[in-house]
């Protein structure tokens, strides 16, 4: 099947056909870099990353573009506040940004264009809208005109009579129409500025995207991706100033990702449960983090909680302990000669399904990029994966070893299309039982003391104390894994 795509503008999921066949233009609205990012950010953030990386896994030429933001109202007050320059305000934070996207797994985008390097474009832009009788100067301000682009409202799908009832032009303002916005914003005493036909000021919010999206994509370009929140006014204002100053159609395909909730209520820091991403990566590992996010479609909202959280954390290991295991297999067992080896049906059903495990992830990203149930094929792989392995005949079974080995040569390849999986197994699950320990007080020596223990108890048929020191450690959250190889742990 054809990739589709669900389009904000049009309601409705589409097949993707990009303006220039194999290749992408993908616009993401960055981070206003005044502060750390929290879990929302990371959402929108490790959506279009994934996203990203599935269009060049599909083949496509992608050029992604993602900007920053680095001057604006919110920016020149934190650094009021702080009594420091916007621009090192704005420095230090796309720094932070930086760091906490590369710790969530992000791969870098083409381009990362910041606003303040654009000043040339968004000046010339705005006298072309000016121009063209789109937008008009009011006191060194510049407005654009709502009601002289009919297509205002189209992607939001909202009423104009009734938003201009709810609209109000505050004292000091220029605007005609309460519901105009600014392009550009005269230059206040301490603010930072440049010059311009009207004056000394700075761009609006809205007018930079534009501006720079522009640049890089052309003025008509595939996708343009963001949260929900920026629907409006952000993205119906970018559409407004961009086909009002160009004429054509701005961008093909909107994509949007849902909301995070906080445990079933809206993040905020009114309510007490606003976490950064900093606060998050220090109780659970950034790969768990990732992994809870994409176990969601993008469009729909997700529940951030510590439940969640740990049900992530319990899903991933299992990954990561199956991937170890089939390794430490196939390091003692390896495939020669297939032929004449008959499989049984239970045998065969998996051998089946592993060799189509590609395409099922695909026809899954394909609607809508679904890595909800893209991940729900992989838990399919697993569970596989396990079956073989528990086979009494797997050993002897040179076909069966070969379909372990492609079943975790593609897990670890369409988990990379995730941002997953890509860890060393081993170290995966050593680093996990060690943030468990800390948590817990536990040490490592402690356990491996009573497993031996366990272990002579056992050999002496001593088995209630071999029970009680089971139980003993699994109070603690420490789970024994009993093989004809020995006797392993992991944390719960």
């Amino acid at each position: 099947m054809p990739l589709r795509v669900y389009n904000t503008l049009t309601g409705r999921k589409e097949d993707f056909e990009p303006i220039q066949p194999g290749k992408v233009g993908m616009y993401v609205c960055g981070v206003t870099v005044y502060d750390y990012c929290h879990i929302g950010h990371a959402r929108a953030n490790i959506v279009f990353d994934v996203i990203y990386r599935y269009l060049r896994f599909a083949g496509y030429d992608v050029n992604y573009v993602r900007n920053y933001t680095d001057v604006d109202d919110k920016i020149i007050r934190r650094a009021q506040e702080r009594g420091v320059e916007s621009r090192k305000l704005a420095e230090e934070f796309i720094g932070a940004f930086d760091e906490d996207m590369a710790a969530l797994g992000l791969d870098i985008p083409t381009c990362q264009p910041r606003a303040t390097e654009h000043i040339g474009q968004i000046v010339d832009i705005i006298q072309n809208l000016i121009d063209r009788k789109m937008a008009y100067e009011a006191g060194g301000d510049v407005y654009y005109s709502v009601e002289k682009f009919p297509g205002y409202l189209k992607l939001s799908k909202r009423n104009m009579e009734e938003m201009r009832a709810g609209t109000r032009i505050a004292p000091g303002e220029g605007k005609i129409n309460p519901m105009d916005f600014a392009l550009w914003k005269a230059a206040k005493p301490g603010e930072p500025f440049w010059e311009s036909p009207w004056g000394k000021g700075r761009p609006g919010w809205h007018i930079e995207c534009s501006a720079m999206s522009m640049k890089y994509l052309g003025e008509s370009f595939d996708i343009h991706g963001g949260g929900k929140d920026l629907i409006f006014p952000h993205h119906e204002n970018e559409i407004a100033q961009s086909e009002g100053a160009t004429g054509k159609p701005f961008v093909k395909y909107w994509l949007h990702n849902g909301f995070v909730n906080v445990n079933q209520e809206k993040m905020s820091k009114s309510l007490g449960n606003f976490f950064t991403i900093r606060d998050i990566l220090k109780k659970y590992d950034p790969e768990i983090v990732r992994f809870f996010l994409l176990t969601a479609h993008y469009r729909s909202p997700i529940d951030f909680s510590d439940k969640n959280l740990e049900d992530a954390r319990t899903g991933l290991t299992r990954f990561y302990e199956t991937l170890k295991a089939a390794g430490e297999t196939l390091s003692n067992h390896v495939p020669d000669d297939t032929s004449c080896v008959t499989l049984t049906p239970e045998a065969r059903e998996i051998f089946d399904r592993i060799e189509v495990l590609e395409d099922r992830f695909s026809e899954a990203m394909d609607d809508d990029f679904n890595t909800a149930l893209a991940i729900g094929h992989l838990f399919e792989a697993v569970r596989g994966m396990n079956r073989i392995m528990g086979a009494e005949e797997y050993s002897e079974c040179p076909l069966l070893l070969a379909a372990l080995r492609d079943a975790r040569d593609k897990l670890v390849k369409l988990g990379g299309v995730l941002g997953l999986f890509g860890a060393d197994p081993t170290l995966w699950l050593e680093r996990k039982a060690s943030r468990g320990l800390q948590e817990k007080g536990l040490e490592k020596e402690r356990i491996e003391a009573l497993i031996e223990e366990r272990r002579t108890a056992r050999a002496n048929r001593d088995f209630a104390r071999a029970d009680a020191i089971r139980d003993e450690l699994a109070e603690k959250g420490v789970i024994l894994l009993d093989s004809k190889e020995g006797t392993t742990w992991r944390m719960k």
